[in-house]
């Protein structure tokens, strides 16, 4: 089981928003970095992104189940 996070890089470049907007409203750079590595992070911070970016979860990620 894996979620990918492209869906919110996506997002980023068609808005033309750069990782530093996140910080600038306050969201951990490791948060993002995390991300970037389709690593886990805590639905906190899923919550905070949805509120920054005023979207749904579904907009930002998505789950990728295991092959077998």
């Amino acid at each position: 089981m894996a979620f990918s996070y492209q869906r919110l890089f996506t997002m980023l470049k068609e808005r033309s928003l750069k990782k530093y907007f996140f910080r600038q409203n306050g969201i951990n750079p490791k948060v993002m970095d995390s991300l970037s590595k389709n690593k886990n992070v805590n639905v906190s911070s899923i919550m905070d992104l949805c509120k920054v970016l005023d979207c749904q979860p579904s907009d930002i990620m998505e789950y990728i189940p295991d092959e077998n």
